[in-house]
């Protein structure tokens, strides 16, 4: 049976709009982080909520079908919070943050991210724990979150990201011990180098490591 041309422009113009909403929600997503970061050099300048959608906007890099895959803003002198709305752009595969100013968590919503490969949010002024959710991360390759003021410990979860080549979680405040099974068994002692209240690698067979005394937060 073949389509009339009718059916055929009522296919296109549906799938025009599904289009258009995931742009625009990519678009919503993208300047609330705006509004939420000062942006001294006006870097963001071409962030214009007003277009079809984000993928004309400067360091923003989008697949065939303008679906977010990239957001390069290493070195911008941003500084302000990350905002949960990051967590919406589900096609995205490379959140790079580094060398900006960042202060405030790390959003439990970046866990939603399920085509992320890299996440680097090192050098910024991050506080708060790490959040468990980066476990569901299943893609994750590059995992930086060093040179931060990271608190709490180290969430084992973490151990299941299969897929993990690169961690740096050096130069923070964490505390407790480190994991050294799963895939946290290829990382050395440097991926965790400077955390003062870091006591070590998880002996393991002899106790929890959340059964370990004393105050980490």
């Amino acid at each position: 049976m073949e389509s009339s041309p009718t059916t055929l422009f009522h296919l296109v113009t549906i799938c025009t709009i599904l289009l258009l909403a995931n742009a625009n929600s990519e678009g919503d997503a993208l300047y609330a982080f705006r509004r939420a970061v000062k942006d001294p050099n006006n870097i963001l300048q071409s962030w214009d909520p007003t277009l079809v959608d984000p993928c004309t906007w400067f360091h923003v890099t989008c697949d065939s079908h303008n679906r977010v895959t990239r957001l390069d803003l290493g070195h911008a002198k941003l500084s302000g919070r990350l905002v949960p709305e990051l967590g919406s752009l589900h096609h995205l595969q490379f959140l790079e943050l580094y060398r900006n100013e960042l202060v405030g968590p790390i959003p439990k919503e970046i866990g939603n991210l399920k085509n992320l490969v890299s996440l680097g949010l090192y050098h910024n002024n991050l506080t708060d724990s790490i959040p468990p959710t980066l476990s569901n991360l299943s893609n994750i390759k590059f995992l930086r979150l060093n040179n931060n003021k990271l608190t709490g410990r180290i969430p084992r979860k973490l151990t299941k990201l299969k897929n993990l080549k690169i961690l740096d979680l050096s130069n923070n405040d964490l505390c407790g011990t480190f994991p050294t099974y799963g895939s946290f068994s290829k990382f050395s002692q440097q991926s965790f180098k400077d955390n003062p209240r870091l006591t070590g690698p998880e002996l393991m067979g002899f106790v929890r490591y959340d059964d370990i005394g004393g105050s980490c937060k």
